[in-house]
């Protein structure tokens, strides 16, 4: 049986964030296709995990810049090693290529990270993106390692161009790979059943924290427009600074963490989602479609999914054009039925079951013409060398000196 190892930058919660998400669609498929899956992480395991031995998946924690790992990975013999963000393949990648040469070194992205940054920079400055945002630290660092790797998953189309134009990454170590979902979705409740406006997303990620301080801001306006209505925010590890805005009388509600997300959609009449910034695409937009509950988000938001025109809602910028979209969304049946049926055709045509087997054909492919991939890769090969060469001696000297502050403690006691 084949074996894919998946080094996690932490353990999948698909009820917290679309990255859970997207992680554990890409574990099922390596299992309905019969391949043994573990999923290792050297991070803590949160309180919304999944439980991946019920779905037939191996866990099994590692230790950062410790050689045990390279025994686990002798023992696991993989033909296919998943690495969740480019830190963990800085972090393991040099190991991986050193105990495991012939396994295919795969990269998820989630998302450009740099990007993210960047707009997150320039967000904070009041000031449109620049060459210098995007060509810092985390961008090198970020596309060395797709570099490295022999194949990088790619969630949005906007950030496969990115790669190619500005960084001139080969289409061959490039795979666009969105959401996909294999079942469609069920049926919604209707206009007049539905009641409210929600927010839903980890408060842990910045553009989300933004967009919550934004809709704090405008639901005064919001509310005096639509009195009566509530706005519930949803999201994963609340931190104080978020439950303090919690405003019953206002009917600005701070609720938490979902247990059920696709239940809290389908009983909202809308979805607000104005993310100031952010990368990659937006699971909860997605979900909302699938949920057929219509969204007000910005360009970024739309980011990767669809155009302003095609939107299954309204796409703003300022402050009026937001508010004036919710009202008119909120009030008129037809507008909003419209846009429901937009969001269930942008769903299918974008977001369906065949974007798995077209990853698994290219996977497969792959596999079966690696060496000739490598050979062809040579910045790739040039930056594994220095990079095994430096990253090696970096995490044998933190090894060595752990060991030796152990050492101390045990002779000192």
């Amino acid at each position: 049986m084949d074996t894919l190892l998946v080094l996690g930058y932490v353990w999948p919660e698909p009820n917290s964030s679309a990255a859970g998400w997207r992680m554990l669609a890409l574990l099922k498929l390596f299992r309905q296709k019969g391949w043994r899956v573990i999923f290792a992480s050297p991070a803590e395991q949160g309180l919304h995990r999944v439980n991946l031995p019920e779905l037939g998946i191996e866990e099994q924690q590692v230790q950062l810049n410790d050689s045990s790992f390279d025994h686990q990975l002798q023992c696991w013999q993989p033909q296919v090693v998943m690495f969740d963000r480019f830190m963990l393949e800085e972090q393991f990648g040099w190991r991986v290529a050193n105990v495991c040469p012939d396994a295919l070194r795969l990269l998820d992205t989630e998302d450009l990270h740099f990007l993210r940054q960047a707009r997150q920079q320039a967000y904070k400055a009041q000031r449109p993106v620049t060459q210098a945002d995007l060509s810092g630290e985390t961008a090198q660092r970020e596309v060395a390692a797709i570099y490295r790797s022999d194949l990088s998953l790619i969630i949005s189309e906007v950030e496969l161009q990115l790669l190619q134009q500005q960084f001139a990454v080969p289409q061959s170590l490039l795979h666009y790979c969105p959401f996909w979902f294999d079942q469609p979705p069920a049926a919604a409740p209707a206009f007049d059943e539905r009641r409210n406006l929600v927010f839903i997303g980890n408060f842990r990620h910045e553009p989300n924290w933004q967009a919550v301080l934004w809709l704090k801001k405008l639901w005064p306006a919001l509310r005096q427009r639509l009195p009566g209505v509530e706005l519930h925010i949803y999201g994963a590890y609340p931190p104080p600074k978020a439950t303090q805005l919690h405003a019953p009388k206002q009917g600005f509600f701070i609720k938490g963490w979902a247990q059920d997300a696709q239940l809290v959609l389908q009983q909202a009449r809308l979805l607000l989602a104005p993310l100031p910034f952010g990368a990659g695409l937006k699971g909860k937009l997605v979900e909302a479609m699938r949920t057929g509950t219509p969204s007000v988000t910005t360009r970024v938001g739309a980011e990767g999914i669809a155009d302003s025109a095609d939107w299954p809602g309204a796409v703003a910028e300022d402050e009026d054009s937001l508010i004036s979209a919710v009202v008119a969304l909120y009030q008129q049946k037809e507008l909003w039925q419209h846009k429901q049926l937009q969001g269930y055709a942008l769903v299918q045509h974008r977001f369906g079951a065949g974007q798995a087997e077209l990853f698994w054909q290219r996977l497969t492919q792959l596999l079966q013409h690696l060496p000739a991939h490598r050979l062809n890769n040579f910045t790739g090969a040039m930056l594994n060398l220095h990079h095994q060469r430096s990253t090696q001696y970096m995490a044998q000297w933190i090894e060595a000196k752990t060991a030796l502050a152990a050492l101390k403690q045990e002779i000192s006691s």
